[in-house]
């Protein structure tokens, strides 16, 4: 999402409550959490066997990782028709803003066939 933008609707909260609440209760929703911007942010940068420290603010981010959730579904089809549900939440209550709702499979690491369970 844009940097910046202030506190969403209290309506965006509320319609994110009963959002995760459902998926709480059925055992899909595992985890999950809003983040602070990048003022207090802390990146290391591994580079050519290197690693450096670097501090917030970053002045070239436009957009950042505004939160994240972990959710398992039985199937990759049902975890996009559910992101779409997300995205439609903050087209409703939040549409002055832009939000880039993301989707990815968690990797079991080399070898894994690409749908894993826990979409």
């Amino acid at each position: 999402m844009e940097e910046n933008i202030g506190m969403p609707p209290q309506s965006l909260f509320d319609a994110m409550d009963s959002y995760i609440g459902e998926r709480a209760a059925n055992g899909v929703f595992l985890d999950g959490g809003g983040l602070h911007g990048t003022e207090d942010a802390v990146n290391f940068v591994v580079r050519q066997g290197e690693v450096s420290r670097v501090d917030g603010p970053y002045a070239e981010a436009k957009e950042v990782v505004g939160g994240w959730s972990l959710l398992d579904y039985p199937t990759l089809e049902e975890a996009v028709a559910d992101q779409q549900k997300f995205a439609e939440l903050h087209a409703e209550h939040w549409p002055e803003v832009t939000v880039v709702a993301t989707l990815r499979q968690i990797s079991e690491g080399p070898g894994d066939d690409a749908e894993p369970s826990g979409a």
